[in-house]
This record gives structure tokens, C-alpha cells and sequence, in this order.
């Protein structure tokens, strides 16, 4: 299945935030079966609370492409994107958004509940790779601890 191959390739970024310190949390951008862009959070190395990997990721797509849309690209997140990021994706007006874990504390369902943040097109996947993406995020704060 693709979206576990492409939530891999997320995971691989979620671990080189890992291993600089950042909270694992990585993304990439897919358009007609080709990763257009990367990123992984980046907010303690930028000191940029809005350098979520959902950003870095969205910035390199437009900046690859030339277009501030992407309703032909899915992005593929380790976490549930949070409201800021869930903004960004709005505004994007990105063809699909596919997460791992939930993000209870700090994602988008916490305030926006059942309704979505997002591009009424923008078709919505989660729980891929769930428990992987989960306990990256758990070893990294059981290690802070």
C-alpha cells in the first residue's frame, strides 16, 4: 500500500528531527507518485515556533513547483497537524492530507472537533502507521524525562 510506503518515508524525516533534538514530527509532499518535498520540525534549530514540518514541507512544494496551490498533492504527516498547520493546509488547497497519530493536546480535532480546517476538496486519512509514529513521539519525550 502506498500511503504505509510514503508514511515510511515521513517517519525517516520524524527521525532526523529526532536525532537534532526536535520533536519527531516529519512530513513529505507526493504529487503523481513522486515526493516533491520534504521536512521535518525545525523550531528549536530556527528558534521558529512555526517551523512545524507540515511548513517546511508546504514552502518546499510551492517554492519546487511555483504555485502557492497543490490540489494535486497529498501530504503525508507523522501527526495530526495541529491548527496552525491545518491553516497553512487550508490555504494550500492540498488534494489530500494523510497522518499517523493523534495529537490530542496540540491537533486540529481539539478545537475544531468533527468539523474540518481544511479545503472542502481536500480528502483526509488517519491512523497510518498510528502506533510507529505514536511511540516515536513517546521515546522522545520519555527521554526528556
Amino acid at each position: 500500500m502506498s500511503e504505509e510506503r510514503y508514511m515510511r518515508m515521513a517517519l525517516q524525516e520524524a527521525e532526523r528531527a529526532f536525532s537534532e533534538g526536535e520533536v519527531p514530527v516529519g512530513a513529505i509532499v507526493v504529487m503523481n507518485d513522486r515526493v516533491i518535498a520534504k521536512g521535518y520540525n525545525q523550531v528549536e534549530k530556527l528558534t521558529d515556533s512555526t517551523a512545524h514540518a507540515e511548513i517546511i514541507a508546504l514552502t518546499a512544494a510551492f517554492n519546487f513547483l511555483g504555485s502557492k496551490y497543490l490540489p494535486e498533492a497529498v501530504l503525508y504527516v507523522t501527526l495530526q497537524p495541529c491548527l496552525m498547520c491545518s491553516g497553512a493546509l487550508y490555504w494550500s488547497k492540498i488534494g489530500g492530507i494523510v497522518y499517523g497519530a493523534e495529537d490530542e493536546k496540540n491537533g486540529y480535532k481539539r478545537v475544531a472537533g468533527d468539523c474540518s480546517p481544511f479545503h472542502p476538496k481536500t480528502k483526509v486519512v488517519g491512523g497510518v502507521l498510528a502506533e510507529e509514529c505514536a511511540q516515536l513521539m513517546k521515546d522522545f519525550f520519555k527521554a526528556r524525562r
